[in-house]
């Protein structure tokens, strides 16, 4: 029985952790299994429980990764041919080591590893706190942009360093790679792949959190899309920190007004998404007590740890291609299509869709954007290639 998986993001200082961590403690308090992980850097999440690592009350454990350890197990020969090429080249050992520390590699090896905590079968719920919405959706689009250049790359790679090795260490006088390092490659590609199906499978979704701020709300709308371009599913919104009714301070009615304004304007972008209210605290949430009743209020009756009903937002048809693109925008989009490949555009993000044969040799007869759902439609084997052309409205062929 798989987990169920919830990723937290948002805009830096939204609270997301803090959301996390009261999730986690209401999964726990509830009798769930629960483990809680994060992908940040910051390490946040042990501050805001106010505790260290490990099981920190009943059926709730904390974990932090430990970078060098377990860099080393999932990394351990691309890193040791990577040091010794170093050493030969003259750099003495602790700049080698330090050199081959891969930016990202604390982010990296925490997806790694929640796929092995996911192995275990040891959880109901794993909650993991993601890093700011940027960070997590370049971490997020990892694996897939691995996977195309491996799959390419890594035949032609190999057959290169068979021919060349003997000329490598005699020329250059550096070692080659091996057969090793190419295998630990290729485990450590495979690895990243089965986080992607892990984290865009049934059991896992995704919740955004925000405050109720033009600036946020505008990332959050963006985030959604970015997540769903990629394939990752969004079951729920945080709204956090929103003021209650009532007072007759005027600054505090003001700023009431505002965010029950961009609450509607939330409700609007992200239907039929759920939007789950968070007061704004007379204090910080620290510790499990606190946290276990931010969760209760939070999720105020609902089952926040249910099977999501989300669709995938990528669905493939022999008539068609839909991907789910929410609060995207027609000048926002663009497509391309080179051989076997789509490659679908959404603002800074990009996606790379390999087409599956009996696709490959299907011409595009149209594309549309409508409520924000992208279809690519077939023509017929015999059709003459077209141009791609989007409209707002009813989809239309292409000429």
């Amino acid at each position: 029985m798989s987990p169920r998986v919830l990723l937290f993001t948002g805009k830096g200082g939204v609270g997301k952790t803090t959301a996390a961590a009261a999730t986690a403690t209401l999964a726990a308090a509830r009798g769930l299994k629960t483990l809680i992980v994060s992908t940040d850097t910051a390490h946040s999440l042990a501050d805001a429980l106010a505790v260290e690592p490990g099981e920190i009350a009943p059926g709730l454990h904390l974990h932090q990764v430990d970078t060098q350890r377990t860099l080393e197990r999932h990394w351990g020969e691309l890193q040791d041919y990577a040091r010794g090429l170093l050493s030969e080249l003259g750099l003495d050992e602790i700049t080698s080591e330090e050199i081959t520390v891969l930016p990202g590699a604390e982010e990296v090896i925490a997806l790694l590893e929640l796929r092995e905590h996911a192995r275990q079968g040891r959880w109901d719920v794993i909650v993991v706190d993601c890093a700011p919405t940027a960070e997590t959706l370049r971490l997020l689009a990892l694996p897939e942009a691995l996977d195309w250049h491996v799959t390419r790359l890594m035949p032609v790679g190999r057959k290169i360093v068979r021919l060349v090795s003997p000329f490598v260490r005699s020329v250059a006088r550096v070692s080659a790679p091996g057969e090793d390092v190419m295998s630990a490659a290729e485990r450590f590609h495979r690895g990243l792949m089965e986080v992607r199906e892990l984290l865009t499978g049934d059991h896992a979704s995704v919740r955004l959190v925000l405050t109720p701020e033009s600036v946020v709300l505008a990332e959050a709308r963006r985030t959604l899309t970015s997540l769903s371009l990629y394939g990752y599913r969004v079951d729920a919104v945080i709204a956090n920190r929103v003021f209650p009714a009532g007072g007759a301070d005027e600054w505090r009615t003001q700023w009431v007004a505002a965010q029950s304004r961009l609450l509607a304007e939330a409700e609007q972008s992200f239907a039929p998404l759920p939007i789950h209210v968070v007061p704004y605290l007379p204090a910080e949430p620290v510790g499990k007590d606190a946290l276990a009743d931010l969760g209760a209020v939070m999720y105020a009756g609902s089952d926040p740890f249910a099977p999501h009903s989300v669709e995938p937002p990528l669905r493939m048809t022999a008539d068609e291609l839909v991907l789910a693109l929410p609060g995207a925008d027609r000048d926002d989009i663009d497509l391309a299509r080179k051989g076997d490949e789509l490659i679908v555009t959404a603002g800074p993000y990009r996606r790379i869709l390999a087409l599956p044969a009996a696709l490959a040799r299907r011409r595009i007869g149209g594309a549309a954007l409508r409520d924000g759902v992208l279809r690519v439609r077939w023509a017929p084997p015999q059709t003459a290639d077209s141009a791609l052309r989007f409209t707002s409205g009813s989809e239309s062929a292409t000429s």
